[in-house]
């Protein structure tokens, strides 16, 4: 039984995942690392800075330290960004019960590794069951109750029965799965994907330009998790194909309006510090690419974000290659 949810991360995913689980009827510990902003949160019974205007439910407590979140429950969703997850999980690993499911809610690749989050798990706390939950979700419609899909993968069974339950609602529909590379791939691929879309709306290349993009960008994706292990149907499920086209269509993206900035002139570095939130795709576009050359998957959309991002590439002639590229046929899967 699912009764104690622990978070560590409070952000908007984390807030809005607390706001979720309290509203399924579960006790919940919400971390947030520094401890005024704990404070300011439970005072305020808001997050200002990520969720301003949504109300937290009285019964959602928040903490500072990582080990107060995970001491009792019975599962920790892991909503802190993915280039910080190792750095976390090391601090709190002497804390972790053995078998306590540990819920990836991260979307991104380890830059300097190129380790999937389930793997850093597995290197860091590895008596921990690995969970994904990933899909077309954003942050301030879930808490505000309106309708989200999403999907939970896991290798336990017993897992995937009870944590959808203890989560969902009838307006935070959870589907099961038990491909957790596949989960986790669609969320990570979708970031650097979203960039690329971003940046063909701010050099206004029109919307069959996005359309085809979107497209072509799914069969990277599926023949990148097809040499992973993935399974076709999680690519063309809602942490794969739904996620890709709720991201590289709104603003409320971070990763699309970063593109968008990107497409529009402005120089990387100044839009990184006017914000206050981790854009994924930038981190996640190395690892990609890395891991696509390593492995002889053609990812031409993915590899023309990282050269622009990090390798100093012109992307008005970044933009010509890529539509200068042979024709060839229609492909989606290795």
């Amino acid at each position: 039984m699912i009764e104690r949810i622990g978070i560590l991360g409070a952000g908007a995913w984390g807030t809005a995942l607390a706001i979720a689980a309290r509203r399924s009827g579960r006790a919940v510990i919400l971390q947030a690392r520094d401890p005024s902003t704990a404070a300011a949160i439970a005072r305020q019974k808001e997050n200002a800075r990520y969720l301003p205007g949504v109300r937290l439910d009285d019964g959602i407590r928040l903490v500072s330290a990582p080990r107060d979140a995970i001491a009792g429950a019975d599962a920790v969703l892991l909503a802190v960004p993915a280039q910080a997850l190792r750095a976390v999980l090391q601090r709190c690993a002497c804390d972790w019960p053995p078998g306590l499911p540990a819920v990836i809610c991260a979307k991104g690749i380890e830059e300097q590794t190129c380790a999937l989050m389930s793997e850093v798990i597995a290197d860091v706390i590895p008596a921990a069951p690995v969970c994904v939950l990933s899909g077309p979700s954003f942050a301030a419609e879930a808490a505000r109750e309106q309708p989200t899909a999403v999907t939970f993968a896991c290798a336990d069974p017993g897992l995937r029965q009870t944590l959808p339950v203890a989560l969902g609602s009838r307006s935070f529909r959870i589907y099961s799965s038990d491909d957790v590379v596949g989960a986790e791939l669609g969320g990570a691929v979708k970031n650097v994907l979203a960039i690329a879309c971003g940046i063909v709306a701010g050099k206004s290349l029109g919307d069959n330009a996005r359309a085809a993009l979107i497209t072509r960008g799914v069969a990277e994706l599926a023949r990148f998790a097809a040499s992973m292990g993935a399974r076709p149907e999680t690519v063309f499920g809602l942490s794969g194909l739904g996620d890709l086209v709720l991201t590289c269509s709104a603003f409320q993206s971070r990763n699309f309006s970063l593109g968008v900035a990107l497409g529009r002139g402005k120089p990387l570095n100044e839009i990184l510090e006017s914000r206050n939130t981790v854009v994924e795709g930038v981190y996640t576009a190395a690892s990609v690419t890395e891991i696509a050359r390593r492995d002889g998957v053609d990812m031409p959309i993915c590899a023309a974000v990282d050269a622009v991002l990090n390798r100093g590439a012109d992307l008005e002639r970044t933009i010509a290659d890529l539509l200068a590229r042979p024709l060839r046929a229609e492909v989606f899967a290795a």
